[in-house]
């Protein structure tokens, strides 16, 4: 194994570097630094695989466990900490960690100059369905996911766990105006997930989800305001079959977002 092996030497919650990304935990931090917190196998697997890693965080126990891990790490050139359990739990934010956390470089991204399907986030809070949906839009194949006006940071700890990994595969847009945004995309088929607003499927049956597509997403408590919904080409609702009241804004974003995928995949 490269680097000190945790024990006397291993950094503590009042070291330095551990004090320094600690404050990557919010905000103000991260934009400060221009990096973010990775947390969990997962995570750190997918963050070294697209060389994202600036330094690894470690205890004793995940020394012994992720060894493969950390191992890859340096290969790809990050600086390594063996930490003590204490320290580790100040880096991390869940319950239980899992004894890895990585200080991560913010990825240099843009928007794609051809795309066949972006997810657009608009005034979504949640950081566990922001990551949700930007996992579900990359199993699906997205092209790109925006952050848009009022949106979570997805550089926010519990966003990039609940994106499993995914935050690391596609471009993932910061901070955009939304309204700004959409008028890149103004000769691309724009649609707005509404309730109430025409059937998901029943569009899909007449082949009119097969082109390029931008949808736009809002919160789950108020849904998208009348100004921004405005500025889709039309209103897409998911139907609801069963007994449920509504459905869950990720699980609805996933199920917009795969018919557009499945339907593309179709015409070709």
């Amino acid at each position: 194994m490269p680097g000190a092996e945790p024990g006397t030497d291993a950094l503590t919650p009042r070291s330095s570097r551990v004090v320094a990304a600690r404050k990557l935990q919010r905000r103000r931090g991260r934009d400060k630094a221009e990096r973010f917190l990775a947390e969990g196998p997962q995570a750190v697997r997918e963050a070294i695989g697209a060389g994202a890693v600036d330094d690894l965080f470690y205890t004793i126990d995940a020394d012994a466990r992720h060894d493969e891990l950390i191992d890859a790490a340096h290969a790809a050139g990050a600086h390594l900490h063996p930490v003590t359990d204490e320290a580790l739990e100040t880096l991390a934010e869940t319950v239980t960690p899992q004894g890895l956390v990585a200080a991560c470089r913010f990825p240099d991204q843009r928007l794609p100059v051809e795309a066949n399907l972006v997810a657009v986030l608009h005034g979504i809070t949640d950081p566990g369905n922001a990551g949700t949906i930007l996992r579900a839009a990359d199993a699906a194949g997205a092209d790109c996911v925006v952050f848009g006006t009022d949106s979570v940071d997805p550089y926010n700890g519990k966003c990039v766990r609940a994106s499993a990994g995914s935050l690391f595969h596609l471009p993932v847009i910061r901070g955009a105006d939304t309204a700004e945004l959409l008028d890149v995309f103004n000769e691309t088929q724009i649609l707005a997930a509404a309730g109430g607003g025409e059937d998901l499927f029943a569009l899909a049956a007449r082949g009119e989800l097969d082109a390029p597509t931008v949808w736009l997403f809002g919160s789950e408590a108020h849904g998208l305001d009348e100004s921004t919904a405005a500025l889709a080409h039309r209103r897409v609702g998911v139907p609801i079959w069963g007994r449920a009241e509504s459905l869950n804004l990720a699980v609805a974003a996933g199920v917009c977002l795969y018919a557009s995928a499945s339907a593309q995949r179709m015409a070709l």
